[in-house]
């Protein structure tokens, strides 16, 4: 932090470095420098203890929707309030668990139909790769244990969603203790040598193989769809997904999408398996759910699944598994008003102008000194800063320039966040499109005027 700091924010800057322990964070790091805190939020807006606002750039981490202090949301949860805040599933009903199943049976793509519910995104994706080992055993099927996934995925950090994980750096210390899992090479144009149409074709080819290789042995396939976010914005060629999903009906195995950080109009539509029209056996949702309003997330699954689990007492086909605050009644209440704000706001129709103005700036960005990718799907981007435009020779991650970087954004007003040499940019898909040029604009500028004196003192 610059300048005086007031005693409220040094009394909790204290109590911080005293007790708290943050994710995915170096703390020796954390406990050495002065941290932004958050007090309040408004509109598309973060205002610390400081009294400064930020644009909120990359959504709260993926999660924010309709902005901050929506009056809807706030007032639905309000209202739930005034009802009751939580009630177990275990064994009795709730009221807006059940109005919301029936909102999102209705949103997802066709045959998705059964909604469990859980309290993240790990945890959503550790229910249906569950869901998906048990299919199989329900039916006797004692064979099918093994899953694919792909190379830098990143699918939470339950040890199940860690399983199917690929991303060293988060993962590679915990790999004794998970279960085994083939992956396939991220179908990733910008790293790949060679056009695009060998890209996807390489990928296919590869999960082909496995499934050839391990035929009767694959309980399932796990993809994030489209682009895969934590692993650094990757996108994924065209037609990719598509084909994935055509293998796994060849095959005859599972389909698990993760919408975790993809869902509700970040890709454009609702649904970023919608855009190649793939209907999933699974899909995995949480983070913008509830508007980004509460913990919460729903693995939703067709009817043959969910048929799977019927039977007699004797028959243990029960699937046991569940969460304290499963079906959590203030987090469904918030994801109905944020639903209800979508069809208000005619949100997804408004994309198309956010979506332009996006690649517009990308555009202007590819062109900059350092920058070796400008990489988009629908608002969900990621801007990869290289030494060499030309051999896309990166940057050492012990230079940080990308951190570097975007900590010189804040002092423009804009917050977003980096991974590796990726700075990261996911704008709420409610904010405006003028904000968004807004923001664009501080982005573009600090990478033209303060990246190079970074990298010449790096």
């Amino acid at each position: 932090m610059r300048g005086i700091m007031n005693e409220s924010t040094k009394k909790l800057l204290e109590t911080d470095r005293k007790h708290l322990w943050y994710p995915f964070t170096q703390m020796k790091d954390w406990l050495e420098d002065e941290p932004v805190i958050i007090e309040s939020g408004d509109g598309f807006y973060l205002v610390d203890t400081e009294g400064r606002r930020y644009i909120d750039g990359v959504s709260s981490l993926w999660c924010n929707v309709h902005g901050h202090r929506v009056k809807e949301i706030d007032d639905a949860v309000k209202g739930q309030l005034g009802k009751i805040a939580h009630s177990t599933m275990l064994g009795l009903g709730q009221e807006k668990a059940i109005e919301l199943a029936g909102r999102l049976a209705e949103i997802s793509p066709e045959g998705l139909e059964r909604v469990f519910y859980s309290d993240s995104g790990a945890t959503s994706v550790e229910i249906a790769i569950k869901m998906a080992y048990q299919y199989w055993r329900n039916q006797g099927d004692t064979k099918r244990t093994k899953f694919i996934a792909l190379g830098d995925a990143y699918h939470g950090d339950t040890i199940g969603s860690v399983s199917v994980g690929g991303i060293g750096l988060f993962h590679g210390i915990f790999r004794s203790l998970l279960f085994e899992t083939y992956y396939v090479d991220s179908p990733f144009v910008y790293r790949y040598e060679g056009t695009e149409d060998e890209c996807r074709a390489h990928g296919l080819e590869q999960m082909e193989a496995l499934l050839k290789n391990n035929e009767g042995q694959i309980a399932g396939i796990v993809v994030e769809p489209l682009v895969q976010g934590a692993a650094g914005i990757l996108v994924h060629p065209e037609g990719f997904l598509k084909g994935v999903e055509e293998l796994a009906r060849k095959y005859g195995v599972l389909l698990i999408v993760d919408e975790v950080a993809t869902g509700f109009g970040k890709t454009g539509r609702m649904f970023a398996c919608e855009k190649e029209d793939v209907r999933p056996d699974f899909m995995c949702m949480a983070k913008g759910i509830s508007g980004g309003y509460l913990p919460l997330a729903a693995t939703v699954t067709t009817e043959k699944v969910f048929e799977a689990f019927l039977g007699e007492p004797d028959e243990h086909k029960t699937f046991y598994h569940g969460h304290t605050y499963t079906g959590n009644a203030l987090g469904c209440a918030a994801a109905i008003a944020s639903l209800d704000l979508f069809e208000k706001n005619d949100v997804l129709a408004s994309l198309d102008a956010k979506i332009a103005k996006m690649e517009e700036w990308a555009v202007k960005i590819r062109e900059l000194p350092f920058v070796g990718d400008a990489r988009h799907v629908g608002l969900f981007g990621g801007i990869e800063l290289v030494r060499d435009k030309e051999s896309k020779e990166e940057f050492d991650y012990e230079q940080m320039v990308a951190r570097k970087l975007i900590l010189s954004m804040r002092d423009k007003g804009l917050m977003v966040r980096n991974l590796g040499n990726v700075v990261v940019l996911m704008p709420p898909v409610g904010m405006s499109v003028e904000l968004l040029d807004e923001m664009m604009s501080i982005i573009y500028d600090s990478i033209r005027d303060e990246l190079p004196g970074i990298v010449e003192s790096a």
